[in-house]
Order: structure tokens, then C-alpha cells, then sequence
């Protein structure tokens, strides 16, 4: 259902597929028109030239597939269109509250709900609707690709603190600190990682 536009559009098209009934189907029906590979999207080297990203994900493996496909923001992900169960896509979508993945994501990406889907839409119907889930890669990083790792590990420590927000930035930043650049940055000084939009993140980090 995805291919075909897909191969109509002129676009090179790459069909990732992990069972291996449907890759003989594939190559068969796109084999002039489609390179279709035996691969798990959760694991499969991502292109080193720009390219983007329309699927429809398998509810159970979506949080794996968008994990291996935003990890690492050298990927050069311009645009992805993802069909996600629906409460997944609100969560990764929402301002608020925010998660450790989403706020990590936004440094390099805006994620937006484009739709939702009722599950009468697909054949078999799942018991839940869906989201189209968007991201664009941001023309101006909030954080910089050469401190993707550093700034992972500022949040992971920072969300997996219990309490607010200043416990969890230290000793990056002191209390202190984070008691200064709350009201620059229009926070509660006693807020948690949750309460914290992803520009505040991004300047909390550039702040250590």
C-alpha cells in the first residue's frame, strides 16, 4: 500500500521487509522499480546520503525502529512519515510532558502529529488508532551533532533523578545555577525533567 505511490513518484525507493514471504512478493511485483531487502529496520545501517523515511511500523517494534533511526543525529534523516499506535505517536509528539527519547529527538528533529488514523482504516483492523508521526530534521540544531553523546547522557542522568530538576543536572550544574537560569529560561525552579520543553533542555545543557 506504501510501495506503489511510493515507486509512482520517481523517487528511488529502498523497501525494508523482514519476512521473508513478503520480500518474494516484493521483488517480485517492484522488481524493476524497487530494491527490496530481507532486513529489520530495528537494526539495518541507515544510507550515508540524505534520504527519508515513510513506513508503517509494527506497533510493538516501533519504539526499536525509532530508536535506531534517531540515536544518532550524524544519520542524515531529513523527513520521516511513520504510521505509529496512537497513544505512542501523542506521547513522542506532546510539549508536554516531556520524555527523555522526545526531548533527545527535538535537538535535531520537530515531531508533529500530521494525522490520525482510525483503526478501521487497516485490514486486518488492530484494536487501537493509529498516528502519522513527522519529523524534519531542524535547519538550526538546538544542539550540536558533535555532542550527541554527551548531551544523551546529560539527560538520561537528568530524567532518571527522582525529583526535580536540579538534582538531576548535577554536578553539571549546581543548584544554584539551575535556581539562576529557571527564570531566564522560564522554569519553576523546583520543575521536573518533564516540565521542560526541548529549547530549555538545549540551553540548560550548553549552560554546564
Amino acid at each position: 500500500m506504501l510501495t506503489e505511490p511510493l515507486v509512482r513518484t520517481g523517487a528511488r525507493v529502498v523497501v525494508l521487509e523482514r519476512d521473508p514471504s513478503l520480500v518474494e512478493e516484493l521483488r517480485t511485483r517492484f522488481a524493476d522499480t524497487a530494491e527490496v531487502l530481507f532486513a529489520d529496520a530495528a537494526r539495518h545501517p541507515w544510507p550515508a546520503e540524505p534520504f527519508a523515511v515513510v513506513a508503517n511500523l509494527p506497533f510493538q517494534q516501533s519504539g526499536a525502529i525509532l530508536g535506531h533511526l534517531l540515536r544518532d543525529p550524524r544519520v542524515p534523516l531529513q523527513t520521516a512519515l511513520v504510521v505509529v499506535e496512537w497513544h505512542a505517536g501523542a506521547k513522542h509528539a506532546a510539549v508536554w510532558p516531556a520524555t527523555l527519547r522526545s526531548t533527545y529527538w527535538r535537538a535535531w528533529h520537530d515531531l508533529t502529529i500530521v494525522r490520525r488514523l482510525a483503526r478501521t482504516a487497516f485490514s486486518p483492523p488492530p484494536h487501537v488508532d493509529a498516528a502519522v508521526l513527522r519529523f524534519d530534521r531542524r535547519a538550526e540544531p538546538r544542539v550540536p551533532v558533535d555532542d550527541h553523546r554527551a548531551y544523551w547522557e546529560f539527560l538520561t542522568a537528568a530524567f532518571a533523578a527522582r525529583g526535580p530538576v536540579r538534582r538531576g543536572v548535577r554536578p553539571a550544574l549546581s543548584p544554584l545555577e539551575v535556581k539562576r537560569l529557571a527564570p531566564a529560561l522560564g522554569f519553576a525552579p523546583d520543575a521536573f525533567p518533564r516540565d521542560l520543553d526541548a529549547s530549555q533542555w538545549a540551553a540548560l545543557f550548553a549552560a554546564r
